[in-house]
């Protein structure tokens, strides 16, 4: 098995397969676009099951690596691999991507093609992201991963859409240019090596490390997005098809808190320790007011968009306290956030594609006209709340243990929030699903079909899953979460 390139599988499979559905042409072919397009998006999962099966849990070290040179002028190598932090992401983008083919089969009816493989090269290039060890090439995915994702929300979006995408550019343009700056410093004081692993090593002043951290602190807090640039993302959301929002809250916002583990704590890790304050408050920050936000929204993606800040806070705050609770519930939660956020969306976008409706004001009674929804509704929203049993549960209570661990005062204004999570999930579950049918067009709705219910039942078998046995998922990344903060213990001054 080690002499195939399973990376290179994951990473191309889905972009090439992406191209071929791209020319498929105009929506005469639509129905060929999306059976090529399903079938690309089961390929590109069938390839990553190895990296599972095959995966050592008992090393730290990279696994299934590449290393091709690129542009030997200034050192720059196809270099890729996965540790225990990084391989389950790429089976969760995936596993998304064939979910969000699923999911827009019948909504999207004008420019078939060019939907499908702007989700598959996308599902590629993240996978890219979250396996290169190589600087330059994981820029290059980096920023790659915008453009499908910039012409998703542009192309097939609501009435904003144009705002909404400029502004999601925009904010994380910015955020890369400095992390750009920060390589090329890196390069040059690590005597002309781009690789990560290289940097990893490298000594530095204190200084330094703290701009460095900084500039990593901005262009993955863009894109996490922390408090005070979280802005562009329930814009984003609001305006993005249905698909767009579950790639965008599966699998993007996770690119920001994987660079953390990946760059920001191995590289500088005095200044790691010294700003840890910073990160915790901001993610308390965001973990509190952003969850009062969430309570006054009145539409529901962008209660459900608040909703998936609020869950990330979750997450940076279990990285910076160094002890492997808080960053093993972090990564769990990145996961479960993936299948629950993806089924959130799911389910508000099968109620828009029958009312075309997002304000919790025009429903009411769901119940009595789509019971089957009704009961998966009810599962993921209690997910999104952090029920015991549900794979939402899991990451928080690790992370809250990790806090108490830490400082009783961070643990207790931390586990706050899941009362604030639960009341505004379940406040918005009662205002749509409960009640009296007051609004007739509800009275005209269908129940889920057969396709809908497939990719619903599927998630909520993971959603389930995971909550009631974790251990598969942290298993695979115990060995390289404890080596991570063996290293950031270890001074590079």
């Amino acid at each position: 098995m080690t002499d195939i390139p399973l990376l290179s599988l994951a990473i191309w499979v889905p972009i090439i397969g992406g191209l071929l559905v791209l020319a498929t042409g105009s929506d005469r072919n639509a129905p060929l676009a999306r059976m090529l397009a399903l079938a690309v998006a089961v390929a590109g999962f069938v390839v990553t099951i190895p990296l599972y099966t095959g995966f050592d849990v008992g090393t730290s070290a990279m696994q299934f690596v590449e290393l091709q040179s690129w542009v030997p002028r200034f050192n720059i190598n196809y270099h890729l691999g996965v540790d225990g932090i990084s391989v389950l992401f790429v089976l969760l983008n995936a596993f998304i991507t064939i979910i969000v083919v699923a999911a827009g089969w019948q909504v999207i009816q004008n420019k078939v093609a060019q939907y499908m493989a702007a989700f598959l090269i996308m599902s590629g290039l993240m996978n890219g992201i979250f396996s290169a060890l190589d600087a330059v090439l994981f820029y290059v995915f980096f920023e790659a991963s915008l453009i499908p994702l910039y012409l998703i929300i542009g192309i097939w979006g609501g009435a904003n859409r144009v705002y909404a995408a400029i502004k999601f550019f925009l904010y994380t343009l910015f955020g890369s240019l400095l992390m750009l700056i920060a390589l090329l410093y890196l390069f040059m004081q690590s005597g002309g090596s781009f690789s990560i692993l290289d940097w990893h090593q490298l000594p530095l002043p204190i200084e330094p490390q703290i701009l460095i951290f900084l500039a990593f602190l901005i262009a993955f807090g863009v894109k996490v997005p922390m408090w005070p640039v979280h802005t562009w993302l329930p814009d984003a959301h609001v305006e993005a098809p249905t698909g767009g929002s579950v790639v965008l809250a599966a699998i993007a916002l996770k690119l920001g808190a994987y660079g953390f583990l990946r760059f920001s704590l191995p590289i500088v890790p005095d200044a790691a320790n010294e700003l840890a304050p910073l990160v915790i408050t901001l993610s308390l920050i965001a973990v509190v007011y952003i969850g009062f936000v969430a309570l006054v929204q009145a539409d529901m993606k962008k209660l459900v968009a608040y909703s998936s800040i609020s869950h990330m806070g979750f997450v940076t705050l279990g990285f910076f306290m160094f002890n492997s609770l808080g960053v093993e519930g972090a990564l769990v939660q990145m996961i479960s956030h993936g299948f629950v956020s993806g089924a959130m969306f799911l389910c508000i976008g099968v109620l828009y594609d029958r009312l075309h409706s997002r304000q919790i004001a025009d429903y009411g009674g769901v119940v009595h006209t789509m019971p089957k929804f009704a009961a998966f509704f009810m599962l993921f929203t209690m997910a999104n709340s952090g029920l015991p049993a549900t794979s939402g549960f899991v990451g928080e209570f690790m992370v809250v243990l990790g806090a108490v661990q830490y400082n009783f005062w961070i643990g207790f204004v931390a586990a706050t929030t899941l009362i604030l999570g639960a009341a505004y999930s379940l406040w918005m579950y009662k205002r749509v699903v409960f009640g009296k049918v007051a609004n007739p067009h509800v009275a005209e709705l269908e129940d889920i079909n057969g396709r809908e219910f497939a990719f619903l039942a599927v998630l909520a078998a993971c959603v389930l899953a995971m909550g009631l046995y974790p251990f598969p998922f942290t298993e695979v990344m115990h060995a390289s979460v404890n080596e991570l903060l063996r290293h950031v213990a270890v001074s590079k001054l």
